[in-house]
């Protein structure tokens, strides 16, 4: 693959640089990904996992929030109280009730 890089434009060179970008981030995660499937599998064939070998976590997602808030017009609409508070729960707030009045 050769390329003249004097011919190109110098939007065709910024392009050409942003897919070079993306293929070397894209390469080293295909890469990481490879290598932990290849040490998992090492890791199980003596018998262990590779979290109780390094003593890390893999793959560990957050258990999901439990709800605290409940839509006095819809109780099956709730909100955990993380992140933003969801519309209904600010026109509650609005309209003089209180968080506390929404709990569950």
């Amino acid at each position: 693959m050769d390329i003249n890089l004097n011919e190109l434009s110098l939007k065709e060179l910024k392009d050409l640089q942003s897919q070079i970008a993306k293929a070397i981030a894209t390469f080293e995660d295909r890469k990481k990904k490879e290598t932990i499937a290849e040490l998992e599998e090492m890791a199980r064939a003596r018998g262990f996992s590779l979290a109780e070998l390094t003593g890390l976590p893999v793959g560990r997602k957050r258990a999901p929030a439990v709800a605290k808030y409940a839509n006095p017009a819809d109780a099956s609409d709730t909100w955990s109280g993380r992140g933003r508070k969801p519309r209904w729960f600010e026109a509650a707030l609005k309209g003089g009730a209180s968080a506390e009045s929404m709990m569950i």
